[in-house]
Order: structure tokens, then C-alpha cells, then sequence
């Protein structure tokens, strides 16, 4: 229902901006534990749903790494204006941003993206948010689902919340954008960010990429005897046991991922785990991991990148370690 929803959603976008400069909304991806088959209770599962961008006619994004993190990248999405002019030759019925004058767009064209929705030069998270805001409350009420939900915005600044109820079924939803890194499973995403963080910052975001693995192995058996832990909210890129989880589903063998077999895998998982926490290393799962479903696509650096280190704070911080360790 959510991923129906989402569908009409992202159509009425397409036709209710089909002569502006806005970014232009794909077709949602459903993300994270809801879609990763992890979800323990139906009441308390949020939705996650990222929207892929792409730039409108006459725009391109660039990509601009700001910082190199150990667990998370950081990048700025910056927005540069193409020029039209053979499209205007052709017909089409737009004028080019570079090569008329300011005067005459403003009178017959809508204005570019970077009088909208951009800080400076760079696409600006919170505004990308206010836009996606005010859209859907005109669009949810032509929508059929309008006539049997109550719709409950939830305002944040780097995602679009929203609650979904009818007598005694809610749902929680929660839509996050990004912008691909080329054609590859990895974008840059406007998930929910420490304090402090520009709104022209976009995180790195490796849920696709991980939502297509699952998928991967749930197609290998009809259903897995192990579920995924939520990654916390200020950790979306998932957590250690997530991540050692994500090992053991793709080196052990199908016929001992049974569910006679659970209480072994869990074993297994807590095993893996102070493994890892007595040499002080756990590498991130989709970076540099030679041994991923040839399916997922990345981009070529994160194969020879070398991988973070989730332990990375207790190999230099022994006080830290000796209280992980007796924990």
C-alpha cells in the first residue's frame, strides 16, 4: 500500500511540474528494516522510502566530496546550468538559462532551479524538504487513499514524515532524496544528519545497495531464519550487529540458514561479534567487499577504497575498549 501510494505520489509530481525547474522525483525505493524483512512489530516499523532526484532540463549535478569520514562521507550536490540552445532550435519550449537575457526568462520561463531550491550553488537539503512539504498537501487530496486515511504531516528538516491512520491501522513513513552516484547502487542522501550540518551537506548512503543484497539472499530461500536489527535513527547506515549479520548471510551456507538452525546463527552472531571487538576491527560491508551478489553496483573507488572501521574509536581509545569488552 505504502509503495502504491508512493507511485501516484511521484506521478502527480511528474505532471503537476512538468514545465518547472524542480528537481525531477524517481520512482521511490523502499529502504531499511521494513523492506530488509527485520521489522519485530508492525505497530513500531517505519516506512522508509527514498526518492532519487534528478536534475530538470538544463541543470546537471555535480557531485563534490566535503569531508571523508570514517563511517560516512559527505558531499554537496552542486547544480550547474547547461546550455539549451540546440533544444530551442528543435522547438522545444524553453529558452536557455546561459544564453537569454535575465529579463526575458523572468518574463516567459519558469526560474531555475538555483533561484529555488539551491543555497549559492549548491542544491539545499531543507529547502528540497519545504518544496516536497508543500507539494504533497495539494497532491494527497487527489489521491484516492485521501478518501479513507487521515494524513498527519510530521515536519523535519532533512526528511518528509508523515502518519497514516484509519480506524485502528497507522502507518509511519518517513521519505528521504537522493542523488545517484553515476549509475551505481550508492547515493548521497538527506537522511537525518548530527547538529550542525549545512543544509547543503548530502550524507553518503549505502541503503539501496543494501536492500538489493537482502533481496539477493531472500530469493535464495523462501524465508531467512535470521532478521536484521533496526539501525538506530542517528546511525542509519546501520549498526555493528547489522553489519556482522550482513557477513554471515553471505558466507554461510544455505542449507544451515534453517530455522532448526536460529539459535546456532545467533550464536554465531555474538561469536563474530567479540571476535571483532577483541582485534578492535569491523569493516563496513559494502565497502571494498570483493565477495558482493554481482547485482549491486558501485562506484568504481569504493573497490579498491579502504574500508572504515566501525571499531575504529575503541582500537585508539583503550579505556574505551576495556568498557565494550566487559559490556
Amino acid at each position: 500500500m505504502i509503495m502504491d501510494l508512493m507511485d501516484k505520489l511521484i506521478h502527480l509530481f511528474g505532471q503537476g511540474l512538468s514545465n518547472s525547474f524542480y528537481p525531477v522525483p524517481q520512482q521511490a525505493i523502499g529502504v531499511g528494516t521494513a523492506f530488509e524483512g527485520g521489522s519485530s512489530c508492525a505497530q513500531d516499523v517505519v516506512y522508509r522510502m527514498l526518492v532519487p532526484l534528478r536534475p530538470p532540463p538544463g541543470h546537471a549535478f555535480h557531485l563534490e566530496l566535503d569531508t571523508a569520514e570514517m563511517l560516512q562521507r559527505k558531499f554537496c550536490v552542486r547544480v550547474e546550468l547547461l546550455c539549451t540552445c540546440a533544444r530551442e532550435r528543435l522547438g522545444k519550449d524553453m529558452l536557455c538559462f546561459l544564453h537569454h537575457p535575465e529579463e526575458e526568462l523572468k518574463m516567459k520561463q519558469d526560474p531555475s532551479l538555483l533561484h529555488t531550491l539551491c543555497t549559492g550553488s549548491y542544491l539545499d537539503v531543507e529547502k528540497t524538504v519545504h518544496w516536497f512539504y508543500r507539494f504533497m498537501r495539494i497532491a494527497w487530496m487527489l489521491l484516492p487513499q485521501s478518501c479513507q486515511w487521515r494524513l498527519t504531516l510530521q515536519p523535519c528538516s532533512r526528511s518528509c514524515k508523515f502518519h497514516l491512520s484509519k480506524e485502528k491501522e497507522s502507518f509511519m513513513v518517513e521519505v528521504i532524496f537522493g542523488v545517484q552516484q553515476g549509475d551505481s547502487d550508492i547515493f548521497v542522501g538527506s537522511q537525518t544528519a548530527e547538529v550542525g550540518v549545512p543544509s547543503t551537506t548530502w550524507l553518503e548512503t549505502y541503503a539501496v545497495a543494501e536492500e538489493k543484497f537482502f533481496r539477493h539472499i531472500s530469493r535464495q530461500a523462501l524465508q531467512l531464519a535470521l532478521q536484521v536489527p533496526a539501525a538506530p535513527q542517528q546511525h542509519p547506515e546501520g549498526t555493528p550487529l547489522k553489519t556482522v549479520v550482513m557477513y554471515l548471510l553471505n558466507t554461510v551456507p544455505l542449507t544451515r540458514r534453517r530455522r532448526r538452525d536460529f539459535r546456532q546463527r545467533l550464536m554465531d552472531i555474538l561469536k563474530y561479534l567479540r571476535c571483532s571487538l577483541d582485534i578492535k576491527q569491523l569493516n563496513h560491508f559494502i565497502v571494498c567487499n570483493k565477495r558482493l551478489p554481482e547485482e549491486i553496483s558501485l562506484p568504481s573507488d569504493f573497490r579498491v577504497a579502504q574500508p572504515p572501521n566501525f571499531f575504529q574509536h575503541l582500537a585508539s581509545n583503550p579505556d574505551a575498549h576495556t568498557k565494550a569488552v566487559q559490556e
